[in-house]
């Protein structure tokens, strides 16, 4: 699976195909979990929300697939980690944990 580059400032699309929205605190996770998941109307509002809360946004269609089969409140799967451990080193390098501005790759989340 290959994974597009990472990228600050373009807004997420506005009809995505699907959405996961994943939470990991360091103290208290073992790896990043999957708190939230839709396609169509419900991804548009966990993008909404996200958006509302100043949560990074990270656009890649493969792995939000592959994370929309995981259970609510469950672990990512271990094919994940690098993808995910990517994108949070992204996140906290560029200072955006926490901020308002979108993480966006070039080519769903």
């Amino acid at each position: 699976m290959t994974r597009p580059p990472i990228r600050r400032g373009a807004p997420p699309p506005d009809n995505p195909q699907r959405a996961v929205a994943l939470q990991y605190e360091r103290q208290r996770d073992p790896a990043p979990r999957v708190v939230a998941k839709g396609e169509g109307e419900i991804a548009l509002k966990i993008l909404e929300l996200a958006r509302e809360h100043g949560v990074a946004i990270k656009e890649d269609p493969d792995l939000a697939q592959l994370l929309s089969a995981v259970e609510l409140e469950t672990q990512i799967p271990v094919e994940a980690f690098i993808a995910v451990a990517e994108i949070l080193a992204f996140i906290y390098r560029a200072g955006t944990a926490g901020s308002t501005a979108p993480v966006r790759g070039a080519a769903p989340r």
